[in-house]
């Protein structure tokens, strides 16, 4: 069983930068892609970042594009998602998760292997 584990999260001031990390570990991971997403309270899981992990062809949802980035350390079976000039709207726990092969790549239900979220809080 792969397990997800994201880190990296924590309390920042508008503008400034974070990186969140998501570490694949357990039995031999061989994923066709890996995702971010994030919930913000009261609100459905939306979809953030996801990568191809094969090709490294990323896709960025509209809210994000210009800001985030994300990237991959394939020796270590690591994502990351570097996030800058963060603003409030951007306060939410982000997950990472393996994508399944062939679905969109902006929906959730293609994921599986959801880590346990880690908390992203942006003061104004």
């Amino acid at each position: 069983q792969v397990q997800m584990v994201e880190s990296g999260g924590g309390l920042v001031q508008t503008g400034d930068s974070l990186r969140l990390s998501c570490a694949a570990s357990g039995r031999t991971f061989n994923a066709y892609g890996m995702g971010w997403f994030r919930q913000a309270p009261g609100k459905e899981r939306e979809f953030v970042s996801a990568i191809i992990w094969s090709s490294g062809i990323v896709s960025y949802a509209d809210s994000v594009k210009g800001r985030f980035t994300l990237s991959r350390d394939i020796a270590k079976n690591t994502m990351y998602l570097q996030m800058s000039s963060l603003t409030p709207e951007d306060t939410a726990v982000y997950y990472c998760a393996q994508r399944r092969f062939g679905g969109p790549y902006y929906l959730a239900n293609q994921y599986f292997n959801w880590g346990q979220g880690t908390q992203v809080t942006v003061s104004s």
